[in-house]
């Protein structure tokens, strides 16, 4: 090996993992180990976050929204009983007013990341409406203290036959604010995850918003086709070639 040349640096241009920091004695560089700390730092401050409720209506304007919240009454309530996070709490009563016949609910909710629900959650709406067409789609819902589940219940009460949650996903050391979303055909209470699609890692340096909304979109199309959605849908669904270069 040619002194002075770094044999890790072509694999740091393939991926966002830490490898190859080197060493100074028995511990890591300075500034890996700064880096490191910094990105702890802010995948604990993603995890507490409020989410900006006000802020995102604002944005859907003139759109109509809901605000809901879980059970749990605050984040510390939320991080230690999952459970309270996927029973509704409060917006029952204007979720039942606004009932109807909708193709498809959208949820936009904080999860374990609220900065990532208020990165990349409208993004990746704008670019996914525009591909449903036609779509008779519920008012939008924003969550608060919300698990994946709580989408069922707001689906519910809409009467929606699918919804999308659009939520923060647990943050890592690599990535803060990341955005998952969780497509669900007749959701009810107590729906199991494997009846469920999942697109991961929408960010700046993950899925961008085209080609997570082209993947949404198609889904969503095949699921109202077929009346499903989980593990019997994902093997059956891709873009067409021209978007999946």
């Amino acid at each position: 090996m040619t002194a002075g040349l770094d044999p890790f640096a072509r694999l740091r241009a393939l991926t966002r993992a830490r490898i190859g920091l080197g060493r100074s004695g028995d511990a890591l560089p300075t500034r890996a180990l700064l880096d490191f700390q910094a990105a702890a730092s802010q995948a604990r401050d993603a995890v507490h976050a409020a989410i900006d409720l006000d802020a995102l209506r604002r944005a859907l304007a003139p759109r109509a929204c809901i605000e809901v919240a879980s059970r749990a009454p605050d984040r510390t309530a939320y991080l230690a009983r999952p459970d309270w996070g996927r029973e509704l709490g409060q917006g029952m009563d204007a979720l039942d007013a606004a009932r109807g016949d909708y193709d498809l609910a959208f949820v936009i909710a904080d999860g374990l990341s609220a900065t990532a629900a208020m990165a990349h959650a409208l993004p990746l709406l704008d670019a996914t409406r525009r591909r449903l067409a036609g779509w008779s789609i519920a008012p939008m819902v924003l969550a608060r203290q919300a698990r994946v589940a709580l989408g069922d219940a707001v689906a519910q009460r809409l009467g929606a036959r699918m919804v999308a949650v659009l939520i923060g996903e647990r943050p890592g050391l690599s990535v803060a604010d990341s955005l998952g979303v969780y497509l669900t055909w007749a959701p009810r209470a107590g729906h199991p995850d494997a009846l469920r699609n999942c697109l991961s890692n929408i960010h700046a340096h993950g899925l961008d918003y085209e080609r997570a909304s082209g993947l949404l979109a198609a889904l969503a199309t095949e699921a109202r086709q077929r009346r499903l959605t989980g593990t019997a849908l994902k093997l059956d669904v891709s873009l067409p070639a021209s978007e999946s270069r």
